[in-house]
């Protein structure tokens, strides 16, 4: 990896030719060590990569997106997943069907595959960055799961209960995913990590959301 800045860097020859997507993800990598995520502009990322700042957009919304890239592509996995799950555990409990799907998409990360942006933070200066932009990622995928479970046990999308599970099993997930990224060279594959912290949860879980108990108002 380069130790230079971008200027008067210019685009590096001999950079492998792989896809504009990848090119921008490990211009930005390298930039984010070299001179913090702050101090990296779209417009260095893209000159580093050897494409335009146009190219950028048609794959990344924003700077930040970056830091989620290979977290986007699983999560982009998981309706399927999910529709999966509720189809094949359709006379066991939801919480059975959303813990096979979270955990189908926590086995595709190992040893060898660990986003950078969760083990190089505090070097790239992105802790800020991640936490802010998690946000809308946690809630859209929180709505995701509680709409799936709310039509598996015919409750209402807006149900408390539904959106109560949702929310605490993705941060299980998300803790997990963080104590998993910061065990270094050993930590493994991320499923048992998640596993262990997701199934206590939906197990918690089970007996009320077959019974569909709600608070009363």
């Amino acid at each position: 990896m380069s130790s230079t800045g971008v200027a008067g860097a210019g685009h590096r020859v001999g950079r492998p030719r792989g896809s504009s997507r990848q090119m921008l993800q490990e211009a930005a990598s390298e930039l984010f060590l070299e001179q913090t995520y702050a101090r990296t502009t779209i417009e260095q990322i893209a000159h580093r990569a050897g494409v335009s700042r146009n190219t950028f957009f048609n794959y990344f919304q924003t700077k930040s997106d970056l830091l989620w890239a290979e977290i986007d592509e699983s999560l982009g996995r998981l309706p399927q997943a999910l529709e999966s799950g509720i189809r094949v555990y359709a006379e066991r409990s939801a919480t059975d069907a959303v813990r096979v799907a979270i955990l189908s998409i926590a086995a595709e990360f190992g040893p060898a595959r660990v986003p950078w942006a969760l083990t190089q933070h505090e070097l790239m200066g992105t802790s800020g960055e991640l936490a802010a932009s998690a946000l809308s990622r946690f809630n859209d995928q929180a709505h995701l799961i509680c709409t799936g479970v709310a039509d598996r046990i015919g409750a209402e999308a807006d149900s408390v209960l539904c959106r109560s599970f949702a929310t605490a099993v993705l941060a299980a997930a998300a803790s997990a995913t963080i104590s998993w990224a910061g065990a270094g060279v050993n930590r493994g594959n991320l499923a048992p990590w998640v596993d262990a912290a997701i199934t206590p949860l939906c197990d918690g879980y089970r007996a009320a959301l077959a019974t569909g108990f709600e608070p009363a108002v």
